[in-house]
């Protein structure tokens, strides 16, 4: 189908020619897939004569995510037990190793027997010891034997090499 419009504006003539055809056919819709039948429902059993009986709860593990194979390493996910007293960690066993010192902080470097080495600042705890302060070439430390009690001061002194 065809459609000439003319238009005149004083003396000027444009022909506007359109094309169109036949409308698209439309489409056919998808035919609906068969739905399965559904089975009527069953009235229930009659229920046996007597108490129900009894019907064990399943057995579920108590972490049901990975386990921790440790492998000759501690595991990180159980508490660290450093002790203080005549079994666990003293500060008076230990060595000073270096100091640290940097614009915001000073860090100590201590050493203890089995050659664990800790960075600490002051005010940290080692064993039976809370750090005090830290000098040019010493860690002062307070020492108790119990919790509560009167305390020691121990001071560490840089080895020189």
């Amino acid at each position: 189908m065809r459609a000439h419009i003319v238009i005149g504006l004083g003396g000027l003539c444009a022909t506007l020619t359109a094309c169109g055809g036949s409308p698209p056919a439309p489409q056919a819709a998808p035919a609906p897939k068969p739905v399965a039948a559904v089975p009527a429902p069953q009235p229930p059993a009659a229920a046996p004569a007597g108490p129900a009986p009894l019907v064990a709860a399943p057995v579920v593990p108590e972490s049901a995510g990975p386990a921790y194979e440790a492998k000759d390493r501690r595991d990180p996910f159980l508490p660290l037990d450093v002790t203080s007293g005549p079994t666990g960690l003293q500060v008076a066993t230990t060595k000073l190793t270096g100091i640290v010192r940097s614009a915001r902080t000073t860090l100590a470097l201590v050493e203890a027997q089995d050659g664990v080495g800790y960075i600490l600042r002051p005010g940290d705890t080692l064993g039976d010891g809370r750090l005090l302060e830290i000098g040019a070439d010493t860690a002062v430390f307070a020492v108790s034997a119990t919790p509560g009690s009167q305390s020691n001061r121990v001071v560490l002194k840089l080895a020189a090499n």
